[in-house]
């Protein structure tokens, strides 16, 4: 890193900062209430892999590079998640349980009943069709013999993105969506990051793919980190399956926000300043996107500062 180039955390830290002193106070649906903004832009080159791992605090990349698996598999169950040891999405099928049963489990006691029963699994377990369900099964229907609408086949999304990459780079239409209108009240959390594009730039060798993401509603201090490396590790394996170079991660957020009981955390954090450049490397390119193991992943010269928590807002 030269002197005189800023180090691209930056970004990130100037904007919680400004969320932090300039947004505006308001209530949300947790009940928590947050300081939002509206309408931001970040850019992370991709080349060399560089990833955009914060260094101001530790982050989880391998529960992120987890999820995002899990994503592509289509599951919408947490049990694989949490025989992995991710934890993150517990949240709201325990709040689902609790409520529902009056029994006042422990965090932990539900996530094992969840891993040693399957059957507990598939009742408390699903989150409805969220993410990766809409990502490669989005649903169909089509008329059947009586006139009625019936299943079809369903459409994934991804294995078509990454054949439009490789047959028609020009096109405008790589996306993957994630709002389903239709299924919006079945999901235990609608789809915060909903809208991935997909950019190809320059010809031949020096081709580069371009990823921009959209995220309807980010919480910056826990989420945001989570969803800049999976989305990066997103246009890595997808550059990689389409033989292009990465190029860069532009993330653009709607209400983009910082909860009110997280004043700790952005207090801390805010005091720090960004070191380091992390690298991605892929060490293994599969048959396609949805081979790729955990194993395949290797981050390195991360050293991050010490982790910064807070609670979730549900």
């Amino acid at each position: 890193m030269t002197e005189n180039k800023r180090h691209p955390e930056w970004q990130y830290l100037d904007l919680m900062r400004h969320i932090w002193a300039h947004g505006d106070e308001r209530m949300d649906r947790t009940g928590v209430g947050t300081r939002s903004v509206f309408g931001i832009m970040l850019r992370f080159d991709l080349a060399d892999d560089r990833v955009p791992l914060l260094t101001t605090k530790r982050v989880y990349w391998k529960a992120a590079a987890r999820e995002m698996l899990w994503f592509l598999t289509g599951s919408t169950n947490i049990r694989p998640l949490l025989k992995d040891g991710v934890k993150i999405w517990t949240d709201w099928p325990l709040k689902k349980y609790r409520q529902a049963t009056g029994e006042k489990i422990s965090q932990d006691d539900f996530e094992a009943r969840i891993v040693d029963d399957s059957t507990f699994a598939r009742n408390w377990g699903d989150l409805g069709p969220v993410y990766g369900k809409q990502w490669v099964d989005w649903p169909t229907y089509e008329y059947g013999p009586d006139g009625k609408y019936q299943k079809g086949a369903g459409i994934n999304q991804v294995a078509q993105v990454v054949e439009s990459l490789k047959t028609s780079p020009g096109s405008r239409r790589h996306i993957i969506e994630g709002w389903n209108v239709a299924e919006l009240d079945r999901m235990a959390l609608p789809p915060c990051h909903k809208t991935y594009q997909f950019h190809v730039a320059g010809e031949g060798g020096e081709a580069r793919l371009n990823c921009l993401l959209y995220q309807r509603s980010c919480d910056v201090a826990l989420g945001l980190p989570f969803n800049l490396m999976g989305a990066a590790l997103l246009t890595r394996m997808m550059a990689a399956q389409t033989d292009l170079k990465p190029g860069e991660l532009v993330w653009s957020g709607g209400d983009t926000h910082l909860y009110l009981n997280h004043t700790e955390l952005v207090e801390a954090q805010l005091q720090r300043e960004p070191a380091g450049e992390p690298r991605l490397a892929l060490v293994r390119r599969p048959d396609t996107i949805f081979d790729y193991r955990f194993e395949d992943f290797e981050v390195r010269d991360y050293e991050p500062q010490g982790a910064l928590k807070a609670p979730v807002a549900v």
